[in-house]
């Protein structure tokens, strides 16, 4: 039976999705609704204290579930969008009885028996997952990997440098309640212009940054690596090599936090193994899946995050050979973080999971 009562849609695979109340679960409730409907029962589970609540999926109201054991009895597909410490624990029971999890969080994602899969980038890797566990990479990553992954399989890529410029929802709930509540005290004022007065404005309570956002950048995200770098940084590089098959790829990245809900922007420098030209460039990123191609700057054209928050692609312009290097690309991308860069690609590898046994 569904959450609504109603009987399970015969022959098709049974789907939960666990984290259903939290901001990407939302996000991924939208796009199973409108989405083709590959999907017997879609069970919507979360922590016990969500239990009982009902949101809306394919436009029935479905109760949410306590995540149990008994909860995942019978489920084919399990989309896991929860902390890293839920997910470790309760993905390897999820795969014990019997379902295929595709899981958002940090926790396999390097992991070398679970494949780190983008539809439009590696699909075939969905195929080979001896945990039963499939992972999707960081939010980070994906602003920017359909569009490299499109121009890395015509022109063989080398190097990366990047910078990103990310969203406050990158860092969940409490990243958008804290930059709304700082742009509440910095609005109409005068602040801005004067050292400290942002943070004497803001106080101590800068919320999951260690700065003040609003009226700011912040060049950290994530937590402190080894000599400087950020967990996000190293996130870009070693699942950006993973997911194109590059082990040995030589990238350098630069996290940045700003002011921005939601969608995350990426400058990025693409060096690749011979000449390459703007012209096919374009023509490749044109006519990529899952990728928009807006770029006239005489016209006042490139992506930046109004045009591409709440729409599914990756969005790419200022597309421009280097200056100095014919064998290298510069590219702006922008990407919803929270539907290409978390829901949407979990929802497309279900998919393909699901298209296996059609």
């Amino acid at each position: 039976m569904t959450g609504s009562g109603r009987p399970a849609r015969a022959g098709r695979p049974t789907l939960a999705v666990v984290g259903a109340t939290g901001v990407v679960g939302t996000v991924m409730l939208q796009i199973l609704s409108q989405h083709a409907d590959v999907w017997g029962e879609i069970r919507l589970l979360a922590s016990p204290r969500s239990a009982g609540r009902k949101l809306a999926v394919r436009g029935e109201e479905t109760e949410v579930a306590a995540l149990t054991e008994e909860a995942l009895d019978g489920v084919d597909v399990a989309l896991f969008d929860v902390p890293d410490e839920v997910a470790g624990r309760w993905a390897p029971i999820a795969a014990a009885k019997g379902a295929v999890v595709v899981d958002g969080s940090g926790v396999f994602r390097l992991d070398p028996e679970v494949p780190l899969v983008v539809p439009e980038v590696n699909p075939h890797a969905v195929r080979m997952r001896p945990r039963g566990i499939v992972a999707g990479p960081d939010c980070t990553t994906l602003s920017m990997i359909v569009a490299l992954g499109a121009l890395h399989a015509e022109f063989g890529l080398r190097e990366l440098v990047v910078s990103s410029y990310q969203a406050v929802s990158g860092a969940g709930r409490a990243g958008v309640d804290t930059l709304r509540r700082q742009l509440s005290l910095v609005a109409g004022t005068e602040l801005g212009t004067a050292p400290g007065d942002l943070r004497r404005a803001v106080g101590d309570d800068t919320g999951p940054f260690p700065e003040p956002v609003a009226l700011n950048v912040v060049p950290w995200a994530g937590s402190p690596r080894e000599d400087g770098w950020s967990s996000e940084e190293m996130k870009v590089r070693d699942e950006a090599r993973k997911i194109l098959g590059l082990p040995r790829l030589p990238v350098a990245v630069t996290c940045v936090r700003v002011p921005v809900v939601t969608t995350h922007s990426m400058t990025v420098h693409a060096r690749f193994e011979g000449e390459v030209t703007v012209g096919r460039a374009r023509e490749i990123l044109a006519t990529a899946p899952g990728v928009v191609l807006f770029d006239n700057p005489e016209a006042g054209e490139f992506p930046t995050p109004a045009d591409a928050v709440g729409t599914d692609p990756t969005w790419v312009g200022r597309v421009r050979r280097a200056l100095d290097d014919p064998t290298a690309l510069e590219l702006f991308v922008c990407g919803d973080n929270l539907r290409k860069g978390a829901a949407l690609n979990t929802v497309q590898i279900a998919e393909l999971v699901a298209a296996e046994s059609v």
